[in-house]
Order: structure tokens, then C-alpha cells, then sequence
């Protein structure tokens, strides 16, 4: 036995077991031919790529009930569909003419169909949600086509863990919203519930973690309780004579999720976690009076809730399905669903409307591929609704997801725009945003962002961040960028204002004045309410520097006594202000400002407070005031002990100057992390490193302290988001001193 055989024992046992020797064969040389095509191609983890396709052709043979055709079709449908891919023409049809000579004319129909539907790029928005379905169907001539490719799918995403995280995203969201909603019209509804379940698990993990967890711990407590409710229902049904057995269904971790956050509740608020089916054996004749009759027994023992009554025996559903269903009280505030139907109808449930078909009897000639394609259609036309309903819904988790044009997938609140979109790719990529297009269709940056849209940023080299940006921008990453660039050119700008002024009142010979008495003429003046405010209009040339000389000359020549006397006030005012320990508002509360490092009072070494903490002020005997932070060490003892000593203080808003914070970390012992670290402070952010003290704790890790000089708290909380960010960082939290 050759090693590919070998290797795929496990489906080759499986088909032995099902089909006939003759499909055992084909199904042999069809593993050879794929290996010898394939053999130099993996997967994501390194392993073979045929291993893909044996995984499929086993779902298709045993999950979705198709024959030996649709199990070699989907052995070999990477062999066609890498060759497709790779457009040589000459060597494509080189393969389907030895594929026609090796396996029939019906195998290359459908491996042509699959590799025609892989080519398809299939952008998951809302527009495009009828395209998907129409280029399905329109590759779907065989009716085979479209179940291999959901057990293809299903296969994928059974393997999702090998994939890259985005890819992973990607794919779990077509799974979910597309390949799933399909299965569902099709009456695959194993492979519809597999599919959301994988696909929840990619896409919000935390939930279904907890949902997993849940009904582990409660999977005792139900068995019983189950066992306790059928016992009447049994000793009936025995009595009667039915010949049936029942199945007990835990509903699916997706189901269960859908209805927590469309009902508002948590898991225990989920009342019908699991459903019972009851499936007799009877002759077809007999089918819907016994199912009439085990009802009736049913609901000799329990309410049955008749919102809940669904009869699909009578007028089975569109894809062949036939069942009843009731939601009976079992007593305590529990609901069960119940399911009554027959083994044929559990085999088409199961197996969905290929069953269906296989039930009518109908051969597997071309009329049936014409009733069946005529089916799917209709179908497809029905989900072609749902689709877009999906698409238009309001998503209750707040969130949505959007792709680049790679396919990359990104999820954003609720509410998110284009620029928010682009700061979540690359701070740079936000930075220079000059709008966007979406689905095709140029935007502005502003443009408010839906579920399942693609985006693609435009950028320009002279674009930069604005303050009036902060206006519709909703993620706290782009908020906090733009915030940061702000700040850094305000500095820059005052800097730079500053330093121009001196120069020209040099070179001016306009120098009797002290430079803080002209920028108060000046802000007078120009009403600025802060000298930064003036030396930005400075350095952004809003102020004309030849009518700043010809003010200051007429203010100096006495030309403008009351303006000179009104900005020595003015200046005069300020230097007290900054030597006085407060400024009474109408709440009595310390104004604490940029005279801070004033003697009168100072900042408590105890617990370090920066602009932006919520403080107080402590009188002492001897040292004037301090400043503490509401939620120092030594607070609670202060305001316990001297109540009469303390004093409400807040920041002065326009207040400017730098503040000493100290960070503490653990990092791994490895080269190359503090640099990294110093980078992102000093070159990225734009501070002061003061103090670094790092020791080895001997177990692969470090531990100390950083002293930076910021400009206030809602500086720090950047600040330990960056350092956090930096592989290598274990810890990173602002420490009292």
C-alpha cells in the first residue's frame, strides 16, 4: 500500500464501509492522483494540502450523504482549482482531460463548478450580499457543487486554529453570515449550527468561553432533570405500542448567544437551553397520524405553549423539512421544546434537501439536477433576504466589523468612522487621512462606517491631525493620537512663538520692558487669554510681526499710556497670582496652578500629584500647605484626624508645567527591552526621562522604577498604554512616589 493510502486510512475505512468495492477503488486512485498534484503544497501548519481535501470528501460522504462522484470530486477539486489559479490554460485542460479519462464526465462538471466558485472574491458587505448568492447558484449547474462546498467550508473552519488571526476573522464572518445562512435554507442544519458555533468562537471568544463554561457545569443537573420529565412520557408512549427513540439536544453555543443579547439576558435567562426529540418508526402512511398521537401524549403530561406550536408535517417547509414542535411548561418556570417526527424525517432533517431528493426516489439523471437547481434557486432567492437583514440589522454588541481591501478584518464600535478606522490600522495611516472609499465610493473622513463595509484609506503627505477632529472621532485610539500630535505642536508652536518675540524685541532694541509686561500689552490686545496662546499665533504667522513692532513702540514712546499702565497691571497681577497658595472661587477651593513649586505650598511626596488628580489641600504647622491626591496612602488618616485642616483645591485648567510621575515595571531580563522603552518615551511621545533604576530578580525578569516629567494624568495613561505595548513589558502601573 503506497504511503498516501496509508495515511488516509480513515476515510478510505469509511467509504469501504458505505460504498462498493468499485467506489472504493476510484476513491484510491483518485488519493494517488491528488497526491502526485499535490504533493509539494501544505497547509498553514506545515501539514499536506490533501489532507483538506480527504478531510472534505469525508464530510461529504458521511455528513452530508452525497456518492462516490462527490467524493472524488472533492479529492481532486485543489488539483483543478490551483491549476485554474495559476492560468495556464494549456495544463488545465490538459488535467480535466485526464480527469474526464480517470473518474467520467460528471467529476470534471463538478471540480470545474468548485474551482470556478473558489476564483469567486467575495467581499462580505451588505451590496454584495446578493452577488454571493447569485454567482453561487450561477457555478451551481450540478447540484453537487454547492453541499461540497459547504463541507469545504465546514472543513476550514474545523482547521481554523492553523490559520493567521485575520484570517481567522475573515473567515469565521463568512462562515457565519453567509455559509451558515445557506446551510439553513438548504436543511443542513448540523452543518449550519457547526458553522456559527466555530465562527463564534473566532469572533467573540470571551462569550463563548462563558456559554462553553455554563453549560458544562449545568450538563449534570440537566441529564437529570431530563430523565425526570421523559419518565411519563416513556411508560405512554411504551404502553400505546410506539415503536420510537428519543434524542436529547443541547441547543448551539451560537443559538444560545443570539438569544442572550437579543433578549437582554444572561445564560440563565436562557429558558430552553436544550430540545427532545421524540422519532418514531412507522411505515410513511402512518407518519403524521403517529406524530399527532405522541403529541397528544405529550401534552397529557405538559402544557404546551401554543405560540410555540409548529406544525411542518402538515405543510412541510420549503426545503423538505417535516417535524412538529411544541414548548411545553415542565413545571418551575421551565420551558421544553420538544421535536416529533418520523426516521425519514430525521434522515432529510439531517441530511437536508439532498435526502429530500434521495426520498422521492428520483435517479441521479439530468432531470433531477434540472428539479433540484430549479429548487435551489428559490431558495436562494429566500436567503438573498436574510442576507441583507443581517447585514441591515443594528448590531446589539455595539461593535462592527469592517475589511480592508485585502480582506483584513477590523472591529470598531458601533458609530466609527473612516479616520477612526485609519488610526486602528497605523497611527501614520490616521495622521495623513484625507478621506476614504467605501465599498467603491469615495467619503469623507467622516463618514460614519456599517457592518461588513470595505474601506480604503486616502492619504496626503501635507495632511495632519486637527482639533476639530476630536469632534466624530469615537475610538479611544484616534482620540488619543490626535490629542497627543495637539499637544506637541502646541508645545512646539509656544517654543517657537516664544523664542521669535525675544529675537525680534532684540534686534528691535525694544528691550526695557521685561518680556512677561510686552506679552501682556500684547495678549491685552490681541485678547488672548494666555501668553502661549499669543506665541502660537506668533509662530503660525496669524499675528504680523511689523504691526507687533509699531504696537509696542507707540505702548513704549507713552502713545499708549492707558494700554502700558493696564498690561503692568496686568503682569504685576500675574506675579502675585503665582506667589499666593490660593485663589478663592465661589467654592472656597485652592486654584493650584503653575506656582506650585512655590514655597507657600507644595505637592505631597507621599502619593506625587500631577495636573488632572483629584486632590485636596492639608494645612500644616510649619511647611504651609500641601497637596495630596483624593486617594493618597495617607488620605483617609488626614481626614479622620484634622477634618478642620483640610481645604478643597482643584487645577487650574490653563494651568502649564511639568510633573514628575513614577512608573513601576516588570519586564523580561533580555536585551533591548529598556531601549525600547526609552524610544517610546523620549522619541515617540515626546518626554522627559529623569530617573531609570532597573535590577535582575534572577528568574528571567526585571524590576523598577522610571521618573518622567508629564504635563498631566491624561498624559500618563497614554504613556502606559505605550509601555505596555511593548513586547517584552509584563507591567507597567504609576506608583505614589
Amino acid at each position: 500500500m503506497s504511503t498516501v493510502l496509508e495515511r488516509y486510512t480513515t476515510l478510505r475505512n469509511k467509504i469501504a464501509e458505505m460504498f462498493s468495492p468499485t467506489t472504493q477503488a476510484m476513491v484510491d486512485k483518485a488519493l494517488i492522483f491528488a497526491d502526485s498534484h499535490l504533493s509539494e503544497h501544505t497547509r498553514y501548519d506545515g501539514k499536506p494540502m490533501l489532507d483538506h481535501a480527504a478531510g472534505v470528501a469525508y464530510i461529504v460522504a458521511t455528513e452530508v450523504g452525497l456518492g462516490r462522484n462527490s467524493t472524488v470530486s472533492a479529492i481532486i477539486h485543489d488539483v483543478i482549482r490551483l491549476a485554474a489559479k495559476d492560468g495556464d490554460e494549456e495544463r488545465l485542460e490538459q488535467l480535466l482531460e485526464q480527469c474526464k479519462e480517470m473518474f467520467g464526465e460528471e467529476v470534471v462538471g463538478i471540480v470545474s463548478g468548485l474551482a470556478n466558485i473558489s476564483e469567486l472574491k467575495f467581499n462580505t458587505h451588505k451590496e454584495q450580499a446578493s452577488s454571493f448568492r447569485d454567482m453561487i447558484v450561477a457555478y451551481s449547474e450540478d447540484p453537487r457543487v454547492i453541499l461540497i462546498k459547504l463541507a469545504d467550508r465546514l472543513e476550514v473552519m474545523r482547521s481554523i486554529a492553523i490559520f493567521p488571526k485575520e484570517k481567522r476573522k475573515k473567515k469565521s464572518w463568512e462562515s457565519m453570515n453567509l455559509y451558515a445562512q445557506i446551510a439553513h435554507k438548504l436543511g443542513l442544519y448540523n452543518i449550519k449550527s457547526e458553522l456559527e458555533d466555530l465562527a463564534l468562537s473566532q469572533l467573540e471568544p470571551e462569550s463563548y468561553r462563558h456559554i462553553v463554561g455554563k453549560l458544562a457545569e449545568s450538563e449534570e443537573e440537566r441529564l437529570t432533570f431530563i430523565e425526570r420529565f421523559l419518565e411519563p412520557i416513556r411508560k405512554a408512549l411504551d404502553a400505546a405500542g410506539i415503536k420510537y427513540h428519543i434524542k436529547s439536544r443541547t441547543k448551539s453555543v451560537y443559538s444560545i448567544w443570539n438569544k442572550m443579547r437579543k433578549q437582554q439576558v444572561p445564560f440563565e435567562g436562557v429558558y430552553d437551553i436544550f430540545a427532545l426529540r421524540i422519532i418514531i418508526d412507522c411505515p410513511k402512511e402512518q407518519e403524521k397520524a403517529q406524530c399527532w398521537v405522541v403529541y397528544s401524549i405529550v401534552s397529557d403530561f405538559y402544557t404546551p405553549n401554543t405560540d410555540r406550536m409548529r406544525d411542518w408535517i402538515t405543510i412541510p417547509k420549503s426545503n423538505g423539512y417535516e417535524s412538529l414542535h411544541t414548548t411545553v411548561s415542565a413545571g418551575e418556570g421551565k420551558w421544553v421544546e420538544i421535536q416529533i417526527r418520523t426516521e425519514r424525517m430525521d434522515d432529510v432533517a439531517e441530511l437536508g434537501i439532498a435526502a429530500h431528493w434521495r426520498y422521492k426516489g428520483v435517479n441521479q439523471g439530468a432531470q433531477t439536477s434540472e428539479q433540484w437547481l430549479q429548487r435551489l434557486r428559490e431558495l436562494m432567492d429566500e436567503t438573498k433576504e436574510d442576507i441583507a437583514e443581517r447585514f441591515d440589522a443594528k448590531p446589539a454588541s455595539g461593535e462592527i466589523f469592517i475589511f480592508t481591501p485585502n480582506g483584513d478584518i477590523r472591529k470598531l464600535p458601533e458609530g466609527a468612522t473612516v479616520l477612526d478606522f485609519a488610526f486602528d490600522i497605523h497611527t501614520n495611516l490616521g495622521s495623513t487621512c484625507s478621506g476614504g472609499k467605501v465599498n467603491g465610493r469615495a467619503v469623507p473622513i467622516r463618514e460614519q462606517l456599517k457592518n461588513g463595509d470595505i474601506v480604503e484609506i486616502m492619504t496626503q503627505k501635507n495632511q495632519q491631525p486637527k482639533a476639530d477632529w476630536l469632534n466624530f472621532v469615537v475610538t479611544t485610539k484616534a482620540r488619543q493620537r490626535i490629542k497627543a500630535f495637539i499637544r506637541e505642536e502646541q508645545a512646539k508652536n509656544a517654543k517657537l512663538g516664544r523664542e521669535e518675540l525675544e529675537r525680534k524685541l532684540k534686534n528691535w532694541k525694544l528691550t526695557s520692558k521685561s518680556i512677561d509686561e510686552v506679552v501682556a500689552y500684547l495678549c491685552k490686545y490681541y485678547k488672548q487669554r494666555t501668553g502661549t496662546a499669543l506665541y502660537e499665533l506668533i509662530a503660525t504667522e496669524k499675528i504680523d510681526l511689523a504691526t507687533v513692532k509699531e504696537l509696542i513702540t507707540r505702548w513704549l514712546s507713552g502713545e499708549a499710556d492707558e494700554e502700558r499702565r493696564a498690561a503692568e497691571a496686568a503682569a504685576e497681577r500675574a506675579r502675585r497670582e503665582s506667589q499666593q497658595p490660593t485663589k478663592q472661587t465661589a467654592s472656597d477651593a485652592l486654584i493650584i496652578d503653575e506656582g506650585i513649586n512655590n514655597i507657600v505650598y507644595k505637592l505631597a511626596k507621599c502619593c506625587n500629584p500631577i495636573k488632572g488628580d483629584d486632590i485636596f489641600g492639608f494645612v500644616t504647622i510649619n511647611a504651609g500647605i500641601t497637596i495630596h491626591r483624593c486617594d493618597c496612602p495617607n488620605a483617609k488618616h488626614i481626614r479622620k484626624n484634622y477634618p478642620y485642616r483640610i481645604m478643597e483645591a482643584k487645577w487650574r485648567e490653563s494651568a502649564q508645567g511639568s510633573f514628575r510621575v513614577t512608573i513601576a515595571i516588570t519586564i523580561n531580563d533580555s536585551a533591548g527591552v529598556v531601549n525600547q522603552i526609552t524610544e517610546v518615551v523620549s522619541r515617540d511621545l515626546k518626554l522627559n526621562i529623569r530617573t531609570i533604576n532597573l535590577s535582575s530578580r534572577g528568574d528571567g525578569t526585571g524590576v523598577g522604577t522610571i521618573s518622567i516629567e508629564v504635563p498631566s494624568t491624561s498624559v500618563v495613561d497614554m504613556l502606559l498604554h505605550a509601555i505596555m505595548r511593548i513586547k517584552g513589558v509584563q507591567r507597567a502601573v504609576r506608583v505614589n512616589n
